[in-house]
């Protein structure tokens, strides 16, 4: 089986085990407080980061990497298409979501209001947290952009772009930042993917001291 060390509401983390979901392969979550330093953490990887996965008797680290290495292994389901043109296209969109989007609206709103909790570093930057606030804004309108032209972000199948968006804005919409009113599409496409059996264990994450919304669960929201 599987192993994946993981903080639950990580949106690299989540993005892992939404690609292990939708291939229906077993894993066992291991909840890793990477903030401490433990030795043990760091041998599995120097990088002292998460996620970190137990594979095929291999120990694997970077979300990206370990993503295309479930797709090149199990290829069935696919979430990447053959050809190179939409390729280019499902990769150009998760450095969007695991670069741009992450530096300018996660850090500054997940990393602000909770991962500061948690590793004890203090209380959120009001600053961060309004930079990140106003920067969603722009975010959710390329992605109605994007689905105003697409049946999915990347072009007409369900490809890890979409479990990359759908992992950071789920992670947010745990904590209320994501204001589904500002489009339709995009809260349509939400509803959408995490409706797939794949989401289900993370709509079922707890975080002490932190609660989601009424509908973070709720499939009809």
């Amino acid at each position: 089986m599987a192993r994946l060390f993981h903080v639950p509401l990580s949106p690299f983390c989540r993005k892992v085990r939404l690609s292990l979901a939708e291939k229906k392969i077993e894993v066992e979550l291991v909840e890793e407080r990477y903030w401490e330093e433990d030795p043990d953490f760091l041998r599995r990887n120097p990088a002292g980061k998460v996620p970190v996965i137990k594979l095929d008797g291999k120990m694997m680290a970077e979300s990206a990497a370990i993503c295309e290495y479930i797709e090149e292994t199990r290829p069935e389901p696919s979430l990447m298409p053959t050809d190179a043109d939409a390729r280019y296209e499902v990769r150009r969109l998760i450095s969007w979501f695991d670069d741009k989007f992450h530096h300018e609206v996660t850090s500054k709103l997940l990393y602000e209001r909770v991962n500061k909790k948690m590793t004890g570093q203090g209380y959120p930057d009001s600053r961060n947290v309004k930079a990140g606030a106003k920067a969603i804004k722009y975010h959710l309108d390329y992605m109605a952009w994007l689905l105003d032209h697409r049946r999915w972000l990347a072009g007409d199948a369900m490809t890890l772009a979409d479990f990359a968006a759908a992992a950071h804005l789920s992670s947010l919409d745990y904590i209320s930042d994501v204001d589904w009113n500002r489009s339709q599409i995009v809260k349509d496409w939400y509803a959408k993917i995490k409706s797939r059996p794949a989401f289900r264990s993370i709509l079922a994450d707890q975080i002490p001291g932190f609660r989601p919304p009424a509908h973070y669960a709720d499939l009809d929201f």
